[in-house]
């Protein structure tokens, strides 16, 4: 493919003076964003975790990806049970348990959030208009899709009908940070898929490529978290592109694809982005198989970034299942990460090397785990599953 031209010095200069007036304008929801409160049972790093699991393998086979994905998906449940949330940080943590309960055959993973469903009534978070705020809603879809119930939808069409009515504001972005990619545009995607309702997802394509011109980097084929990033650098002199930020952008890709109709005007946009950004996160792979927090400077950052790694992981073996992605360039890649996944797992189920909340590459505990992050293991588990007895084809 053809390198992009590089921009003249007065497209620079004025994309520069864009960054910074949209970084001025935004910085009391950055500051909330980096400094948010973790809700109970959302997770914590102890000193002293206990020993790495001795009885599991991270092979491509059926039996082990359920071992594996039952310890934690166990572990996890027990510690979360007493703590129902619309948060954020548990939306992915649901679609986990949603597609444990499926992988391993039992029935008390999506029992469980269907529970907080019917606790909230089916509701989504307070702030009307925030991505965060919705993404609860892609659990509420994947239920209705199952147990059909008007109901289970009503709070968030009321929400997004009364949305498409407010005019875009140019200066501020409504999804002006990459994580918002997974959290809001699949929830478009599946309410428009479940109401056969386009003008859903004509809307959250008009989001998506405006997040995208004002975020992702055509050279590098990396989303840069928020316009305060786009000039940052690491340690090494690179850019700085974060995994986690960058693994929520390839699973939201693969979600608004998965409900994304083959004859969309535009898909073809989408499936472009995910196969460019899949290939260059393919690159900076790992040698023990997973991302490290700054995706450009792996030696500036010792540990693992195991959230980050799951999402990538969930949406290369996504892209490989759905025949997306070719199996023969991708199931390696997927392998090693899996193994490396599996291999993050203490005795009694804990998964670490979680990075917690933030919004750049950060240091934590070997032991940090979180819900997110687990949430990010089990739709990884998942998906490896459904790829681990295809036979590569291209």
């Amino acid at each position: 493919m053809p390198m992009p031209s590089t921009p003249s010095p007065a497209v620079r200069l004025r994309r520069l003076l864009c960054a910074f007036a949209l970084a001025l304008a935004l910085l009391p929801a950055l500051a909330l964003a980096e400094d948010e409160d973790l809700p109970p049972g959302g997770g914590d790093a102890p000193a002293a975790p206990g020993p790495r699991a001795s009885d599991l393998s991270g092979d491509l086979r059926i039996g082990d990806i359920r071992k594996a994905a039952g310890k934690v998906a166990a572990w996890q449940l027990a510690r979360v049970e007493p703590h129902p949330s619309l948060d954020w940080t548990f939306a992915p943590l649901y679609l986990g348990f949603l597609s444990a309960g499926d992988l391993l055959h039992e029935p008390r993973y999506e029992a469980y959030v269907r529970s907080v469903g019917e606790r909230f009534g089916w509701g989504l978070g307070p702030r009307v208009r925030h991505a965060d705020d919705q993404a609860v809603a892609q659990s509420w879809l994947q239920l209705h899709a199952r147990h059909p119930d008007p109901a289970m939808l009503q709070p968030l069409r009321q929400r997004y009908d009364a949305q498409m009515r407010q005019p875009d504001d140019p200066k501020r972005p409504l999804w002006w940070w990459c994580d918002a990619l997974f959290m809001a545009p699949p929830a478009w995607a599946g309410l428009a898929e479940a109401t056969h309702r386009r003008d859903y997802l004509d809307y959250m394509d008009r989001q998506w490529w405006i997040t995208s011109r004002l975020l992702y980097d055509e050279r590098e084929h990396l989303f840069s978290r928020d316009a305060s990033y786009l000039d940052r650098r690491e340690r090494n002199g690179s850019k700085l592109f974060w995994s986690r930020g960058n693994g929520w952008a390839l699973a939201g890709l693969a979600r608004v694809l998965e409900r994304m109709p083959a004859d969309y005007p535009g898909r073809d946009r989408y499936l472009r982005q995910f196969r460019d950004m899949a290939a260059r996160l393919a690159a900076l792979q790992g040698r023990d198989g997973l991302w490290r927090p700054g995706l450009l400077d792996a030696d500036g950052y010792p540990r693992p970034e195991v959230s980050g790694s799951a999402f990538i992981a969930y949406a290369l073996a996504w892209g490989v299942h759905h025949r997306v992605l070719d199996a023969r360039t991708y199931r390696p890649v997927i392998g090693r990460a899996w193994r490396g996944l599996v291999g993050q797992i203490y005795a009694d189920g804990r998964l670490g090397n979680i990075q917690p909340i933030g919004a750049a590459p950060g240091q934590y505990p070997a032991s940090a785990s979180y819900v997110y992050g687990v949430g990010a293991f089990l739709l990884a588990a998942g998906e490896v599953a459904a790829i681990a007895g295809q036979a590569p084809r291209r």
